[in-house]
């Protein structure tokens, strides 16, 4: 769906809806809507280049495995977007050009190789499966392909002994199964010789090799997904984070309203400079839509990077109300892992870093900003605020689907049909209000004046529309001053 800026020197050529946000016109849709995080992740298992949709945890371990090992990601990248309460997480597994599945070859009666099974995804995983083919304990014409990992029995296939294709049918019918394919390579015999813990082997996740044009392939695959804010991996090359603000400032520019959140190494956030390091990366970033977090943070006794725990503040950004703030939201960490001083904490703020504070109590996020510092034409100090962002990005969404479901190509361009589209702004507007996203007393939807009207500078064509949208957004009370008077 097309849609994007305009400007009255380069005009739109698709059809769609395009938003020209100016520093005094902004809006914002009804409160309540919660988004989605978007993350690349290595894995030793799972899907290679698409999408999987995670809404719990267990779900991670299902598609991806379990813990984090040699390289791996998403287990942990999962879990931590997922605490900050998204609607929903979408992985993106990314692999290197080695990324093989594992495979183990069955013989039959005659020692003649007549069956492959094959892991159903490529990795290390699949190289802890075993496979033991035995006579069924119950029917003695019949026979079991069991399929273990490690210790753990996954399933059983029981096939009529006989033919090499019932044993294939067997596992490649069974709608359980989730770990293995089976291939006939020959008919052999018919009878598939018994073997105990027939090893899987071959298996490679493709995470050693992983560079920089993997994540930018992952991201032009992002280019076709509904969702709101995208993190990395742990990520911090600083090329990779370059080519990620890039990204997110290009889609934005097209109308897709994307935020990114990024972070740094272990070692720069725990460095005697961590406060410039932070700093530094944020001024390199600059940009509306990129949140820089600048400490890491102790969940569960272990320590994670700041570039990890961009995930979870990611997933915090999506999962929040649009009338709700990252300033001060709690997060689940017990600590950071520095602690940074009250000087240090106000440079922070001026220099576009998102911090995790421990306020002696619980961690909490300081001051819901992103890396904008130095504003561009039309913008104020209220782009530099993460809630404003996502506001206009939720209206220009929410109204370009109401654009192309209800106006577009569907009513006609004369005073009766804009008449139509500005009452049904006027309603959406009010609604807004209603919730606390924009202030009920000054708000204002019309045709605007440079195309329509005395005032008109300009003449659109007959199949284009102008409106012009004026609206005070709320915010949250962050600095409250008070003054006591002894008497």
């Amino acid at each position: 769906m097309a849609g994007g800026n305009w400007s009255t020197t380069d005009t739109p050529v698709l059809p769609g809806l395009y938003m020209n946000f100016q520093a005094a016109a902004t809006a914002a849709v009804a409160a309540g809507s919660q988004g989605i995080v978007a993350v690349p992740v290595k894995a030793h298992w799972g899907p290679i280049r698409a999408f999987v949709e995670i809404g719990g945890e267990p779900a991670i371990a299902e598609r991806f495995g379990g813990e984090d090992t040699n390289g791996a990601t998403a287990y942990d990248t999962l879990r931590l977007a997922l605490l900050g309460k998204p609607k929903l997480v979408l992985a993106y597994r990314i692999a290197d050009e080695d990324a093989a599945k594992a495979t183990a070859t069955l013989k039959d009666s005659a020692a003649l190789d007549v069956l492959r099974l094959t892991a159903l995804y490529e990795g290390a995983r699949g190289n802890d499966f075993k496979a033991t083919v035995q006579v069924n304990p119950v029917d003695a014409l019949k026979k079991d392909i069991k399929l273990y990992e490690g210790a753990k029995l996954l399933r059983t296939f029981t096939f009529t002994s006989g033919t090499v294709q019932a044993a294939v049918d067997a596992v490649n019918g069974d709608a359980g199964n989730k770990w293995v394919t089976a291939a006939k390579l020959a008919s052999g015999s018919g009878t598939l010789a018994n073997v105990s813990l027939a090893p899987l082997a071959g298996g490679n996740s493709g995470i050693a090799g992983i560079a920089g044009a993997d994540y930018t392939g992952a991201l032009d695959a992002m280019e076709t997904q509904t969702f709101h804010v995208v993190a990395l991996d742990g990520v911090t090359d600083p090329a990779i984070q370059a080519a990620v603000a890039a990204w997110v400032s290009r889609v934005r520019g097209e109308g897709k309203g994307v935020i990114a959140v990024l972070g740094g190494s272990s070692a720069d956030d725990t460095a005697s400079d961590a406060v410039s390091k932070a700093a530094t990366r944020s001024a390199g970033l600059n940009h509306e839509g990129v949140v820089n977090v600048g400490v890491g943070a102790v969940l569960g006794g272990v320590s994670y990077s700041s570039a990890q725990i961009a995930g979870y503040v990611a997933g915090l950004i999506a999962g929040q109300r649009l009338n709700e703030s990252t300033t001060y939201a709690p997060s689940p960490f017990s600590d950071v892992t520095r602690r940074w001083t009250r000087s240090e904490q106000e440079q922070a703020v001026r220099s576009g870093v998102f911090l995790l504070v421990h306020d002696g109590r619980f961690v909490k996020g300081l001051r819901g900003i992103n890396t904008l510092t130095a504003l561009r034409e039309g913008q104020n100090a209220a782009w530099r605020k993460i809630r404003t962002v996502r506001v206009m990005d939720a209206i220009s969404g929410d109204l370009l689907r109401t654009a192309e479901d209800s106006y577009i190509g569907k009513v006609n361009n004369t005073d009766v049909g804009r008449l139509a589209l500005l009452g049904a702004a006027e309603q959406y507007m009010a609604s807004l209000a209603q919730a606390g996203v924009i202030e009920a007393s000054d708000y204002a939807v019309a045709l605007d004046p440079d195309y329509y009207g005395e005032t008109a500078v300009h003449t659109p064509e007959p199949d284009q529309v102008y409106i012009r949208w004026q609206a005070r957004l709320t915010d949250v009370m962050e600095q409250i001053f008070g003054t006591f008077i002894v008497n």
